[in-house]
């Protein structure tokens, strides 16, 4: 602690020793260790004598004088005759001096009040419950509680605060107390409340001050488990790299690759950066099915460990094995990847009995992909060039996979023309049927009731005009007269040219005569 002698403060109001006393007062204040000089004010050149009392010179013993008298203290001694010096100052020498002069006519007296400050020092700081990394910085961990604690000796008692200077902002006063200790707790800790946090012990005396600070860290683990995937390396399509990611935590947990079938076996080498690791393979490394593990802990769960695992897949693809277009028209093949880890590249090939030229996007085809879908989109197709084979070929680090697609192109067929004769037909029947009946119709002669049974006795005669002149001819015959007359019996020609039922009694004579053939 520095030792030297404070500026006197000014003249203050006299303490409880110095009511109602004569002469000067003075307050001085030394600190513990130091030196302080107590000067005797307003000395005259007519001074025979001074003498140094502690205390008032009616009630304590002289300490010492002028004339010769020397104090028991060696610490004590007299400058330019007048003032009092004291080294190594001590606590127990705070206290009322009185400095009496003694005049050729009157005895002058003047009083100094002697303070020693001590301090502040032994400034200590406790962050707890935490932990006390190899640096010295402190962390704890999130949504906890978190108590703050710095005390200090000082004479008088200090006063001492707690700032916080977070990161890339200014400081921030938490509390101040004036006592030995000044303690808070902060609950739900979270991460701006990372910082360095400094207390700070001032002594009301002197103006001297003591500070420490302590860097504290927040800690928390990821919120979800590590995510794996697999992509194919920049710098070989033949390479595959293994991607390790495990974001949200503080600090940056620890990462490895590792392969599932042999757990004791020594790490991939991988590069780490911040969250996420990666491993390169080599191609002994590629085979289908073959998986591997990252593992990850953190600072906070060392003993609960985290993985995520990938497996190598050879791609799986899945296609219309036909396909048709019509001559001029466009036509759109589909390929669908289902498997495959690294993702496959999707290329269309044709002309496969040649060597393969891999179809690209120009004025008559477009090649696109959707996420594992591809499309080839063939325009204005053409038998000659576009029909026959096709390839979707799949490829990945693992392995390859192809689906032929093969392409007919016809000619268009003609709806419209088909179902306009088809109702061309149906409205000719429709005519010719209405012809033959109405041209029929005089002559067309129904049975008499439609609802007899197939065994009735009924006969429908159809007569044109040749038939008319037969009947001429013949209507002499008897015979023929007699069949005819069974034969109408029923039915008999109305004038209007419609057929009419007109029952007929059959004679006695055609009874006896039986059937005629």
């Amino acid at each position: 602690m520095a030792r030297r002698l404070l500026a006197a403060l000014g003249w203050l109001v006299a303490l409880g020793g110095f009511a109602g006393a004569a002469g000067t007062e003075t307050l001085v204040i030394g600190i513990a260790g130091g030196d302080v000089t107590l000067t005797c004010q307003n000395a005259s050149q007519r001074v025979l004598v001074v003498e140094w009392f502690r205390g008032d010179p009616d009630t304590t013993p002289i300490l010492f004088s002028s004339d010769g008298k020397l104090p028991e203290d060696s610490r004590f001694s007299l400058l330019g005759n007048t003032s009092l010096h004291i080294t190594g100052l001590r606590s127990e020498d705070e206290s009322n001096y009185t400095c009496k002069e003694v005049l050729n006519e009157t005895d002058h007296l003047h009083r100094i009040q002697l303070l020693v400050a001590s301090g502040p020092e032994s400034v200590s700081v406790q962050l707890h419950p935490t932990t006390v990394l190899p640096n010295g910085t402190l962390y704890a961990k999130r949504h906890g509680i978190l108590n703050f604690t710095c005390a200090a000796v000082s004479r008088p008692v200090p006063t001492i605060k707690w700032d916080f200077n977070p990161p890339g902002s200014p400081h921030e006063l938490f509390t101040e107390v004036n006592g030995s200790q000044n303690s808070f707790i902060l609950h739900h800790l979270s991460p701006r409340y990372q910082g360095n946090y400094t207390c700070s012990a001032k002594n009301p005396l002197s103006g001297f001050q003591a500070t420490l600070t302590q860097e504290l860290l927040v800690y928390y683990p990821p919120p979800s488990l590590p995510q794996c995937w697999v992509e194919i390396s920049t710098e070989s399509s033949r390479g595959v790299q293994l991607f390790c990611q495990w974001p949200g935590g503080y600090p940056h947990p620890t990462l490895y690759w590792r392969g599932k079938e042999d757990p004791s076996s020594r790490e991939i080498n991988a590069t780490s950066l911040a969250d996420t690791v990666v491993a390169t393979l080599n191609s002994s490394q590629l085979l289908h099915e073959k998986e591997f593990t990252c593992h990850g802990s953190h600072v906070l769960e060392q003993e609960a460990k985290a993985s995520c695992t990938v497996q190598l897949v050879e791609p799986v693809i899945t296609s219309d094995p036909v396909r048709s277009c019509f001559i001029g028209r466009a036509v759109t093949l589909t390929c669908h990847v289902t498997a495959g880890n690294p993702p496959a590249r999707i290329a269309w090939l044709r002309n496969i009995s040649q060597p393969e030229t891999e179809i690209r996007s120009s004025e008559r085809f477009h090649v696109s992909q959707n996420g594992n879908i591809s499309t080839l989109v063939i325009q204005n197709c053409s038998r000659s060039t576009d029909e026959g084979y096709y390839a979707c070929k799949a490829e990945n680090s693992v392995g390859l996979r192809e689906m032929y697609i093969h392409l007919t192109v016809t000619e268009p067929v003609n709806i419209g023309g088909i179902v306009g004769t088809v109702v061309v037909l149906l409205l000719l029947g429709i005519l010719v049927f209405f012809g033959v009946f109405l041209y029929a119709g005089p002559r067309f002669c129904p049975k008499g009731h439609l609802l007899r049974t197939r065994d009735s006795s009924d006969i429908l005669v159809l007569m044109d005009s040749e038939d008319e002149d037969v009947l001429t001819e013949v209507a002499g015959d008897p015979a023929w007269h007699k069949a005819m007359v069974r034969a109408n019996r029923h039915a008999a020609w109305s004038t209007d040219g419609f057929c009419t039922e007109t029952p007929t009694e059959i004679s006695r004579e055609e009874k006896e005569a039986g059937p005629t053939t």
